[in-house]
């Protein structure tokens, strides 16, 4: 009967060792879901406000102004936690196509207990037409 015995006592504990091994493994797998859902979604974000960017700019009568525009369209719709550096506004001209080319960088804070890095660049781009109709200077 020793035997039997001796079996038992060497398998207690087992769960508790396969539970702080595990929990770390899977935190960090968590985290890094969150990490790409994160990156995801900043990145459709910044899809969305390059398009609403250059659809406001591409209905202002001058460069200036068109500028103005998709700044403002720009600084309204990202969080706080997406920085961009700045945009570009190509092509403005009668009958031709405003281009608006974007880049932000999205902030991994709070993710760094898997290595990643504090931020990482996202850039988005967009296109529309200019009437040909229409004055610009």
């Amino acid at each position: 009967m020793s035997g039997r015995s001796g079996a038992q006592r060497d398998e207690r504990g087992s769960m508790a060792v396969e539970l702080v091994i595990l929990t770390p493994v899977l935190m960090m797998f968590v985290m890094l879901i969150v990490a790409c859902g994160r990156y995801v979604a900043v990145q459709g974000d910044m899809q969305a406000t390059a398009r609403d960017a250059v659809r406001a700019a591409s209905l202002q009568r001058d460069t200036a102004s068109a500028h103005a525009a998709a700044g403002q369209v720009i600084a309204q719709s990202l969080d706080r936690d997406t920085s961009c550096s700045g945009f570009t506004l190509n092509g403005f001209v009668a009958g031709g196509t405003a281009r608006i080319d974007l880049s932000c960088s999205v902030s991994y804070a709070g993710l760094g207990l898997i290595g990643l890095p504090g931020s990482v660049g996202v850039s988005a781009a967009s296109n529309a037409p200019i009437d040909v109709y229409r004055r610009t200077g």
